[in-house]
């Protein structure tokens, strides 16, 4: 799919002017359009050769109507004017059949958007054969190590615009390309897996070698009992983990007392060296510079030593609290009010083969999976460990571990940290990109050793 495919700021203005004078005829006070485009394209490899190749197209064109305080949405993939015509109908129709919210507001007003560029030419003309010469590549090697390999290589090319009737026309244009391998031998996996807006700085063979390294080191995996442990998380796994709790800071979860901060902003919670911001405008985040109301997005800080300090507002929160909306709200109609998107955790600058170096008996774990919540309020996380967890003793890794389940409160992890590394862009399988370092903390919790 190529950049002239997707939509442009000019097609954006056409649609949203048939929209909006198909609205307006039914009867709608206001309205609003959200546009999202993606291309996508997908080579999925297992048992050391490609099996498919894909690619998608999806388009949403969502209308949302307010009609004396009354707000509903209807969404389509087609842009012709039947296809427009029934979803502005059936909003209006939804609309008129609720009963009038007092609190609705009036659609968002322009604001300055602050532009950020993460769209790379290369990535959304990549063809199944650039990603065919990857994957060959990272299946030679894990072949050449008498391993097998499985994983995926992936581009997208996307655009996200929302218009309104009040002014508010705010546009996105990126692209991303993924990289995942899981590199497997006889009783052992490693695994390893980057993103980038350029397919071509995701250093493919760097992973892949990561993957089969892990593999081999964690063959004939020996068992510890159950216990308190110092654990270094690599970066994936802290994000899986750690991403866990943030859709609790939000002012409407607050407000309904059900986020684990109710009572406790501006109060320490976690360690001292804990620094926690939300920032689309960070070098290492991507996403759109604006809510799903076209609020733009500011930067927060979520926490400060350890302190939590700021949480998002979407309009409708800060309405209620008097306060500036801080760009994180959810389209509307939602029941969720908002939430951080763009995490970055500050580091330090102790790397990882230093906090190896320094541990006298630990366990290095490098992702995790299957977590769920277990204490709401103490924020107690259960999961399991996976594709490379290892024995470090007197400072070295000696061989790999069995996987664990664990049961640890956040809380307690993030007052426990002895050592951060540098952060970096970590994606892992629980939660959405972000920007966090490795930690090495004590105490973790390891509740039971897992059968595979």
């Amino acid at each position: 799919m190529t950049e002239s495919e997707l939509l442009t700021r000019a097609q954006c203005q056409d649609i949203f002017g048939r929209v909006s004078h198909r609205a307006m005829a039914e009867g709608a006070d206001q309205v609003e359009l959200t546009l999202d485009v993606t291309a996508s394209a997908l080579t999925r490899f297992a048992n050391n050769t490609i099996h498919q190749n894909v690619a998608e197209h999806h388009r949403s064109v969502s209308i949302c109507v307010a009609l004396d305080h009354r707000v509903a949405r209807a969404t389509t993939n087609r842009l012709d004017e039947e296809s427009i015509g029934s979803a502005v109908r059936q909003a209006v129709e939804i609309a008129r059949v609720q009963e009038p919210d007092p609190e609705s507001l009036p659609m968002s007003e322009p604001a300055p958007q602050t532009e950020v560029e993460r769209f790379c030419r290369s990535t959304a003309q990549a063809t199944p054969a650039d990603r065919a010469r990857i994957v060959a590549q990272a299946i030679d090697h894990v072949r050449s190590q008498s391993q097998t390999a499985a994983g995926i290589c992936a581009t997208r090319h996307s655009v996200e615009a929302i218009l309104n009737s009040r002014g508010v026309f705010a546009y996105y244009h990126d692209t991303q390309g993924q990289f995942s391998i899981t590199a497997m031998a006889g009783d052992s996996s490693g695994w390893a897996k980057a993103t980038a807006p350029d397919y071509r700085h995701l250093d493919a063979p760097g992973l892949t070698r990561r993957a089969s390294r892990k593999a081999a080191l964690s063959h004939d995996p020996g068992e510890l009992p159950p216990g308190r442990y110092t654990v270094i998380l690599e970066p994936p796994a802290v994000g899986d983990l750690v991403g866990q709790m943030f859709s609790d800071f939000s002012a409407t979860s607050i407000r309904d007392q059900r986020s684990f901060l109710t009572g406790r902003l501006g109060k320490k919670l976690f360690g001292s060296g804990i620094h926690i911001a939300d920032d689309v405008y960070h070098p290492l985040q991507t996403g759109a510079p604006f809510d799903g109301e076209g609020v733009p997005r500011r930067r927060l800080a979520l926490v400060e030593d350890g302190v939590p300090r700021e949480v998002p507002y979407s309009r409708r929160a800060a309405h209620h609290d008097g306060v500036p909306p801080t760009g994180h709200g959810f389209p509307l109609p939602n029941e969720y009010g908002e939430a951080p998107l763009n995490i970055a955790m500050a580091g330090g600058d102790v790397g990882l083969d230093e906090m190896i170096a320094s541990t006298a008996r630990g366990i290095l774990v490098t992702r995790l999976w299957y977590i769920r919540e277990v204490d709401p309020y103490e924020k107690i996380m259960t999961g399991m460990t996976r594709d490379g967890t290892f024995l470090i003793e007197d400072g070295r890794i000696v061989g790999g571990l069995r996987n664990f389940r664990f049961n640890q409160s956040l809380i307690e992890l993030l007052n426990n940290v002895e050592a951060l590394s540098p952060p970096e862009r970590a994606s892992g399988e629980e939660s959405f990109d972000m920007v966090v370092p490795a930690l090495k903390v004590h105490g973790f919790h390891f509740t039971e050793v897992t059968r595979f």
